[in-house]
C-alpha cells in the first residue's frame, strides 16, 4: 500500500521548489517555494479537478500538515545528529 502523501524535487531543475503528491484519488501535486510553501502554491491535478470547493480545502490542509510534519520530523533528527 502507498503512502497517502509523499515528498518530491526536481533539484536540478527547480532548486527551490518542492512537491507533495498526493497518492489517492483525487490524486494532485502541490508544487511550492520550499521556503514560503503556503503562500504561492500550484495545484496540479491529475485525475482532474473535483468540484467540490470544501474537498479541496480539506485535501491542501491535509497536504500542508503532511508537510509540516516532515519538517518537524527533520528538525528532529538534525538536532539528535547534532547530540552525537
Amino acid at each position: 500500500m502507498l503512502p497517502k502523501f509523499l515528498l518530491a524535487d526536481n533539484s536540478l531543475e527547480t532548486p527551490d521548489t518542492i512537491f507533495v503528491v498526493h497518492t489517492e484519488t483525487p490524486r494532485f501535486i502541490v508544487e511550492a517555494d520550499i521556503e514560503d510553501f503556503w503562500s504561492n502554491q500550484e495545484i496540479h491535478w491529475i485525475d482532474g479537478e473535483p468540484g467540490d470547493e470544501d474537498l479541496i480545502s480539506e485535501l491542501i490542509e491535509a497536504a500542508e500538515e503532511f508537510l509540516e510534519k516532515e519538517f518537524e520530523n527533520e528538525e528532529l533528527l538534525s538536532e539528535e545528529d547534532d547530540e552525537e
